[in-house]
């Protein structure tokens, strides 16, 4: 693998969304180009697009597999990373496919269980759209064993692991907290990210174990839930030292979700020394130990056991997952297009 490299990054998700997706891109991207590696990221902000059925917050790109293959081929890139199952992404891998160039995958989102949520339709049938997209892959990045046992299972063999990080300098327990904390009767159950059916945040909201309940993020669930917990408090969307503050304050960091592939969140609420409550499914399992979070079918339950927790312990899992780790995963996933290959194109 050479010293500096140039890589292609394509993604059908990039900011202004706010998701787990986008905060991993930007950080190993940062984390790349700190290392003197040219990275070419192309993303929805650089075309026209539409807004995606039930998410017009994320907008998929109109985008031709040409106009993405004119960019990679302006390029020239040593590596190509395809990191989303978009537009973007399809486009992508059809130019790297017609070119014979290798390629890596990302497995960042349970799309057939998200789609099953929303149309009511059995995950099954989403299942051979994620089987062809991601088998032409040289490797597919996944976060967790448990996710990377599901793709096995689904023929998807060529998975290496690939973990995510906290920005230390930022999710600490020395976090200002907010003022609304000094009004709310604890303890503070928190639930920090997109406010949306599939993330289970009813599940968090009705749990009857006495406290306050406070989410932070925006989706198209919010204003129903709003109206349908009105002792909760709804802060909308954070970020750096203000999102740190939430978590850093909060008396247990609730994750309701049963379909994430790993919940960033987790970590970054561990790491300002937060004790997580979750199901034990996908993601918990494979983030959280006994001394960092607690994980129960009776979610009330979990929150109780992870209030007993020690803070200290929460912090020192949390400082075991660095961008800097998870960019050297990244790098050493990448397979480099040879020049050989390039003239052959």
């Amino acid at each position: 693998m050479p010293a500096r490299m140039k890589i292609a990054i394509v993604t059908d998700a990039w900011t202004p969304q706010v998701n787990g997706v986008v905060r991993t891109l930007c950080a190993v991207t940062g984390q790349l180009r700190a290392l003197g590696h040219d990275v070419l990221v192309i993303s929805p902000d650089q075309y026209a697009s539409i807004p995606c059925p039930s998410y017009p917050e994320i907008r998929l790109a109109l985008a031709t597999r040409h106009g993405v293959g004119a960019r990679l081929d302006d390029f020239a890139p040593d590596a190509v990373h395809i990191a989303t199952e978009g537009p973007l992404g399809i486009a992508a891998r059809r130019f790297c496919l017609n070119h014979g160039y290798p390629f890596t995958t990302a497995y960042h989102t349970q799309f057939p269980d998200y789609l099953a949520r929303r149309t009511g339709l059995p995950a099954a049938m989403f299942w051979p759209f994620i089987r062809w997209f991601h088998a032409p892959a040289s490797a597919i990045l996944v976060s967790t064993e448990t996710v990377r046992r599901q793709l096995r299972g689904q023929g998807l063999n060529q998975v290496v692991h690939w973990g995510r990080g906290v920005d230390l300098s930022c999710f600490s327990p020395a976090a200002p907290v907010p003022a609304l904390y000094a009004d709310l009767d604890g303890p503070i159950q928190l639930y920090v990210g997109r406010v949306a059916v599939e993330k289970n945040i009813e599940a968090f909201l009705s749990n009857g174990h006495p406290g306050s309940k406070v989410v932070v993020g925006d989706g198209p669930a919010r204003e129903a839930l709003a109206r349908a917990y009105p002792d909760a408090h709804f802060v909308g969307a954070q970020s750096g030292a203000a999102l740190a503050g939430y978590y850093a304050g909060a008396d247990v960091f609730v994750f309701p979700s049963r379909t994430d592939t790993f919940g960033l969140v987790m970590i970054e609420a561990l790491a300002c020394g937060t004790p997580v409550a979750a199901y034990p499914v996908s993601g918990p399992l494979d983030v959280l130990t006994p001394r960092s979070g607690a994980m129960d079918e009776a979610l009330d339950n979990g929150i109780a056991a992870a209030l007993r927790l020690d803070r200290a312990d929460c912090i020192a899992a949390g400082r075991a997952f660095t961008w800097e780790a998870s960019t050297r995963q990244f790098l050493g996933a990448l397979v480099p297009i040879t020049s050989g290959l390039r003239l052959a194109a």
